[in-house]
């Protein structure tokens, strides 16, 4: 009986480690964000999974957060306001994030009007000169994740 009991709080404690997010994960595996980046037409539309750990959190709505994989590639996951807010404590903490796969291409004035935004998320100063020209991206439109105190 002992054991039993000993069993259920440590099951709860690292069940209580975990942060489940948005929709259950559905895919099995997840996807080396250098496979994506290294072929981003064959995942693009497709839903995906990666895993990594978070290096950014938007700081105003929750409504991203950057993952780093372990060979120091970053992917964004974007999730609409309100539909899923990151918590914004998150950085340095894993995360399994899943989503359909998408490219972003911006013209100067949208990469300029962005990149002023998340400088004021993250309370950063933004000078508009250091934007030269549109920019083309790739990120995670994110359904769900799971972060992980680990």
């Amino acid at each position: 009986m002992k054991t039993l009991l000993v069993v259920l709080a440590v099951s709860g404690l690292l069940s209580a480690a975990e942060v489940k997010l948005g929709r259950p994960l559905a895919l099995k595996e997840p996807v080396p964000v250098a496979a994506l980046l290294a072929h981003p037409a064959w995942y693009v539309g497709h839903t995906v999974q990666v895993k990594g750990k978070i290096t950014a959190v938007c700081q105003m709505m929750g409504c991203w957060m950057d993952l780093t994989s372990d060979d120091g590639q970053k992917i964004r996951i974007k999730v609409n306001d309100r539909e899923i807010v990151f918590p914004k404590d998150s950085a340095g903490k894993t995360a399994i994030a899943e989503g359909q796969f998408s490219k972003i291409v911006l013209t100067r004035e949208k990469a300029v009007a962005q990149a002023r935004e998340e400088a004021k998320e993250m309370g950063k100063e933004f000078n508009p000169a250091s934007i030269k020209h549109g920019v083309t991206y790739y990120q995670i439109q994110g359904s769900g994740a799971v972060i992980t105190s680990d």
